[in-house]
């Protein structure tokens, strides 16, 4: 499955939910999916808080799952291709140093 076929899985979910409706108490707007994509990142570091390794890695990868499903959710309200965009920075990436 390519992230295209997921994140029309995750917008299905979604849809299922009722929360692309207009009256949804979840508004799935691009604001509110970037709030839940660091709400959901910061879980993900309550995980390694005053530890160097997780202690429930099965919790730890339901927050990743979390932020990637939140992640490709705005990606698809933004028209933004994920996996060109992706690409694209690895190729930029490419070509920087770090130091």
């Amino acid at each position: 499955m390519d992230i295209k076929q997921l994140t029309a899985v995750i917008n299905t979910f979604v849809i299922d939910k009722g929360w692309y409706a207009e009256s949804s108490t979840y508004p799935q707007t691009p604001r509110n999916i970037a709030i839940s994509v660091a709400v959901e990142a910061a879980e993900i570091l309550e995980h390694f808080q005053f530890a160097d390794a997780p202690k429930d890695s099965a919790a730890l990868a339901g927050e990743l799952a979390d932020v990637a499903n939140y992640l490709f959710q705005l990606a698809y309200l933004l028209d933004i291709d994920l996996e060109q965009a992706i690409l694209d920075k690895l190729k930029v990436n490419y070509g920087r140093s770090w130091e």
